[in-house]
């Protein structure tokens, strides 16, 4: 199967997913490589796609109970919620690391001019 094949299939499993009939839509390229770490995942067995539609549907909900207008501006946030909290039960990583690496990536997203691709360098651990 095709990429563009999973992705549609992925976009017929999971309800939500912004698309059109080419199949899913993003707004940013860090929508798309979420939604594609989630297809690798998922293609390697780490979770099957109800699995994955009952997580989601869960930090949704979780989301908006805390306020989320639900806009769909937001869904790709839930998306890697989601993706976060599947790979720490599964015990892939930990939710220390997972942290480790948001606070690093904000770091480095502050010191990077607009337009310019993020680079994660080791003091952005630090």
């Amino acid at each position: 199967m095709t990429p563009v094949d999973r992705a549609r299939e992925a976009a017929e499993a999971v309800a939500g997913i912004p698309s059109d009939s080419d199949g899913p839509m993003f707004r940013e390229p860090w929508e798309a490589q979420a939604f594609a770490m989630a297809l690798a995942l998922e293609e390697r067995g780490l979770f099957t796609w109800p699995e994955w539609a009952t997580v989601l549907a869960a930090e949704i909900k979780r989301a908006q109970d805390a306020g989320d207008p639900d806009t769909g501006e937001t869904y790709y946030r839930h998306w890697l919620a989601a993706l976060e909290r599947l790979v720490a039960e599964k015990s892939v990583t930990d939710r220390a690391t997972l942290a480790s690496y948001r606070t690093a990536w904000e770091r480095a997203a502050n010191r990077t001019p607009h337009g310019t691709p993020i680079e994660l360098k080791p003091h952005d651990f630090g």
